[in-house]
């Protein structure tokens, strides 16, 4: 199979599909893999890195997209992305349609085959591809909430760990999934006085097992949250429905009530954000103020450390591409109902639930549309 990698085109992502560890690993089963130049210059991967790894360099995102049969991203496709999809094509990558309806609509038009790494499931029941980018996600949520509270940002001029005769910062964490857990760690090591709240008892008991008294676990009740939130410097917004919109937490009357100056950093803003005065940032305009509240709502936070996360994602997506390479892409989701979770578009019809009832569309079955 031909495999495409083009460079990435969204505002300051600087991650790439495939690492050249990864490309030469397909090219030893025989794959060819074609890569646009330059793709992953900004990691300071030459052309000539990928050549050494076997694969072929092409010019342009159009020469890519032409020739692959399997198009490995890491973000949504923009608008000109979509245009240069067709029938017959396998997009892999993150994909994010329930707040969307606009690039969903532009892939059903295409024809497209689409899995979104977020909805590929695991054997155990989680999120394998979503979880590298959640963790580190989660961990600069306090890095740049922190960074939201100085002053020179128009914060509370508030430092989380405070000092030996100044109380610390109050940090709450919505969610206590992969990226809240990692939140609540890093705020926890900031020395901040952290609550998170979460709807599943199991969730609250294996994180109060975990960090004991440097936490304090609630049941997200709408009292629970409206009281920790009024009262917070930092809250984190990391609550996850799979490949659903994300439930609105925080009213905009609840922001209207925090502390000037405080802070909401919106991990969730990729599937609609979990605040209702969250809108979509870029890291060239990652915050602005609504109400006397920092608002960060970047929709692609790890693009930011791509160092990090390219390798992180790569190593959590290349058992997964080679299958779909492998095996053809509807074969290998038929082989595995892990990877048919992951299928939300398919010849001009939406296969996944949670996206067909966020955005009001007739569900077709995933099995059913990938029949031979």
């Amino acid at each position: 199979m031909q495999i495409g990698v083009p460079k990435e085109i969204k505002v300051h992502e600087y991650r790439v599909g495939m690492i050249p560890a990864n490309v030469r690993e397909a090219v030893a089963l025989g794959h060819k893999v074609l890569v646009q130049s330059g793709a992953a210059e900004r990691h300071e991967i030459s052309d000539e890195a990928y050549r050494k790894a076997g694969a072929i360099i092409l010019g342009t995102a159009e020469e890519v997209f032409a020739k692959a049969d399997l198009i490995v991203k890491v973000k949504e496709p923009q608008p000109a992305e979509i245009k240069m999809l067709r029938e017959g094509q396998t997009l892999f990558t993150y994909l994010h349609l329930a707040p969307d309806p606009e690039q969903t609509a532009g892939l059903m038009k295409s024809g497209v085959t689409a899995i979104a790494y977020e909805t590929v499931t695991s054997a155990s029941g989680g999120l394998p591809l979503l979880a590298p980018m959640s963790e580190v996600a989660g961990r600069m949520a306090v890095q740049v909430g922190a960074r939201c509270l100085e002053m020179s940002q128009g914060g509370r001029g508030i430092l989380l760990a405070g000092t030996a005769s100044v109380a610390p910062a109050k940090v709450v964490v919505l969610g206590g999934g992969v990226a809240g857990l990692n939140a609540a760690r890093i705020a926890i090591g900031a020395e901040a006085q952290v609550t998170c709240l979460e709807v599943s008892l199991d969730r609250l008991a294996a994180i109060d097992q975990r960090f004991g008294p440097a936490i304090t676990t609630l049941y997200a009740t709408r009292q629970a949250i409206e009281d920790a939130v009024v009262e917070a410097d930092l809250v984190i917004g990391a609550v996850l429905v799979p490949g659903a919109s994300t439930p609105k937490l925080v009213s905009t009357d609840l922001v209207k009530a925090m502390k000037k100056g405080a802070a909401i950093v919106d991990i969730s803003i990729d599937q609609g954000g979990c605040a209702e005065t969250s809108k979509p940032t870029t890291h060239a305009e990652p915050t602005y103020v609504e109400h006397g509240v920092i608002h960060y709502c970047v929709t692609n936070m790890p693009g930011a450390v791509a160092r990090t996360t390219a390798v992180a994602l790569n190593n959590a997506t290349l058992p997964f591409v080679l299958a779909l390479a492998g095996k053809g892409s509807l074969a290998a989701m038929r082989d595995d109902p892990n990877l048919l979770h992951g299928l939300n578009v398919h010849r001009g019809k939406v296969t996944h639930p949670a996206v067909a009832a966020a955005l009001g569309l007739k569900l077709t079955d995933p099995a059913r549309a990938i029949r031979p």
